[in-house]
């Protein structure tokens, strides 16, 4: 790059934006900062405002604002609050939007930054789970390049790479298996959230986490790598791979298979969206494949992980099926981290929805608007079948 790229980050706080403030922090003659958002906590950003220079931030909620505002007075950086302020940090010019935040709240904004015709880092599943027709053709519409985030994402953009498409026969995401990956039924039952958010390789927030724990997380994956790279349902394969060095692999008719490695650090792919078509330096350690010694792999459990069994299917069904997957596991994650669900009730709530609203038509979203009245439809039936099911917690 020889002007530097101007940033905006879409989820500042999180873990995701942290590990990208790091990289660009590294490198201030490469990266400027436009603008910055968070959910509530004003502080935080604040202060990533302030050390990174960047010219808008703004917070999710409402009543963080006063306390942004205080935080960044006199520092002639301007700000807001609520969904049109993170709408607006999206517009604002930048050549590049990290797009980071979590949840069906980061789908306004991330259409906004299509909208631009810039080019979007996507970390935020629900863009493509819950709007994928609608995000794909937006961003063809205007011109708008995605860029994958996710490791996995990354590593099938990258076994891709100037490939003939007619050539692939399938592309396989990988996955730790969480830390319950040899746990027994009887045990899953007990799992509580406290051991759930503690993924054994990667640092990621609770949400996350947990749906890492439950394997839904891969299913959601396949979903978005269905959009991200027009690839069949019947192409695309999941592999448990404990030691999270290998992040994707793409086969071939020939036989070939091409797979991309590197540690379990989300500084890699964060790295590669932010340079490509180059590549950066980051300080991630290096492979030792020699002291790895070996690399495993087995095939996903699905009577253990049901999650990924429903994900398969809504993945299967189309339409708006993953909508209201994607709706009604963020509720069930949510009351289980709260104490209120069991872990295994978390895939038992989901499938219920899913079976439910199986017997409406559900036709894929085809605008934001349609995307978020199936969102608040499936939370609302997600909602019910919380209330109909018996005592879990």
């Amino acid at each position: 790059m020889s002007e530097p790229q101007s940033l905006t980050i879409l989820g500042a706080t999180g873990s995701i934006g942290t590990s990208t403030l790091d990289l660009v922090g590294r490198l201030p003659e490469r990266f400027v900062l436009s603008s910055v958002t968070a959910g509530t906590n004003a502080k935080a950003l604040a202060a990533i405002a302030r050390r990174h220079g960047a010219q808008f931030a703004a917070v999710a909620d409402p009543a963080a604002y006063e306390e942004l505002k205080a935080q960044l007075s006199g520092s002639g950086i301007a700000c807001g609050a609520g969904p049109a302020a993170l709408v607006e940090a999206a517009e604002r010019p930048a050549d590049r939007v990290m797009a980071a935040i979590v949840g069906t709240a980061g789908l306004a904004p991330t259409l906004a930054a299509l909208r631009r015709g810039t080019t979007v880092l996507l970390a935020n599943k629900e863009c493509l789970v819950s709007a994928g027709d609608c995000f794909m053709r937006t961003a063809r519409e205007h011109e708008a390049e995605v860029l994958p985030v996710d490791s996995e994402h990354s590593a099938i953009f990258q076994a891709l790479e100037g490939r003939n498409r007619d050539c692939v026969e399938t592309a396989t995401l990988t996955a730790s298996g969480g830390p319950f990956r040899t746990a027994s039924l009887e045990r899953l039952e007990q799992v509580t959230a406290a051991e759930a958010v503690c993924h054994p390789n990667w640092s990621m927030g609770a949400k996350v986490s947990v749906d890492s724990a439950t394997l839904m997380n891969k299913g959601l994956e396949l979903i978005e790598a269905h959009h991200l790279f027009a690839l069949s349902a019947e192409q695309l394969r999941v592999l448990v791979h404990p030691e999270s060095v290998v992040h994707g692999l793409v086969s071939y008719t020939d036989g070939s298979v091409l797979a991309q490695l590197a540690p379990p650090d989300m500084r890699t792919p964060i790295a590669l969206s932010l340079a490509w078509p180059a590549r950066m330096t980051t300080p991630v350690p290096r492979l030792d494949l020699a002291r790895l010694a070996k690399l495993t792999f087995e095939e996903p459990d699905l009577v253990r992980f049901p999650a990924l069994a429903h994900a398969l299917a809504a993945l299967g069904a189309g339409g708006g099926a993953p909508t209201v997957l994607n709706a009604a596991n963020e509720v069930a994650v949510a009351e289980f981290l709260v104490g209120r669900l069991r872990f295994l009730d978390i895939a038992r709530i989901v499938g219920a929805v899913l079976d439910r609203a199986a017997a409406s038509p559900l036709t894929a979203p085809a605008e934001l608007d349609d995307a978020l009245e199936l969102d608040r439809w499936a939370r609302m039936l997600t909602r019910e079948a919380i209330a109909r099911a018996p005592e879990s917690a």
